[in-house]
């Protein structure tokens, strides 16, 4: 089962500075068929102004995973981490007891990102912050797993939940399979391009809600640019 989740459909608001759509209930938008997806709880489509961002503020027992699709985004929080990460990179915050952070785009062009909030499967750890480019090259053809939860996914960033990060770049007319299994539930957005998924067209920042399908086949219409998540 796929539920097509088209981009027009998204909740979100414009703050000027930041806008905002939003896949699942955030903030002021509350679609109750729309609250979470398993554990995925969060998937916001951010862009943000040159020279702006968000202010300190705190978060607790959540795992937070910002792709940069366009520009760079600068991440500091009050453990001493600073960093900035730019697209086509990944950063991962557990949030763990606590932790406050900022992350402004200082840059002189828009930065527009995926920010992925997981539900925790472990509690109580001290927080943590990481982050690590991965080449596009890396990923030409094939899903590669960005972040992961099982101590197999080795060269991925840690999360601390029963859940991975994956991201793929497929040319036009590529093909690739990702083995979901029947037991997993998958959310899919496309950053780019245009792909059909198990037979089913989603286009550029749509979502695609899936669970009961083994393996997902996932070919390119365009070239494109997809980020999925695979949750328990």
């Amino acid at each position: 089962m796929i539920d097509l989740r088209p981009y027009a459909s998204l909740g979100g608001a414009n703050h000027g500075w930041l806008d905002a759509k939003h896949h699942f209930s955030f903030a002021n938008y509350y679609d109750p068929a729309r609250t979470h997806w398993g554990n995925l709880r969060v998937w916001n489509d951010d862009t943000i102004a040159p020279q702006t961002g968000f202010p300190p503020h705190p978060h607790r027992d959540m795992e937070i995973i910002t792709y940069v699709r366009e520009g760079a985004i600068t991440h500091q929080d009050n453990l001493g981490n600073l960093g900035r990460t730019e697209a086509g990179d990944v950063q991962v915050m557990s949030a763990g007891t606590g932790i406050t952070h900022s992350e402004y785009n200082k840059e002189d062009i828009t930065t527009r990102i995926f920010q992925i909030w997981i539900q925790p499967t472990r509690s109580g750890e001290k927080p943590g912050w990481g982050a690590r480019p991965f080449p596009k090259g890396d990923r030409a053809g094939q899903f590669v797993v960005l972040a992961s939860g099982f101590a197999e996914d080795g060269d991925a960033l840690p999360i601390r939940t029963d859940a991975r990060v994956v991201g793929a770049t497929l040319k036009a007319g590529e093909t690739a399979e990702y083995p979901l299994g029947m037991d997993r539930r998958g959310y899919l957005v496309p950053a780019t391009g245009a792909i059909e998924l198990n037979g089913l067209r989603v286009n550029a920042r749509d979502g695609a809600a899936i669970r009961d399908e083994a393996v997902l086949r996932v070919t390119a219409i365009e070239d494109s640019e997809i980020v999925l998540v695979d949750a328990a």
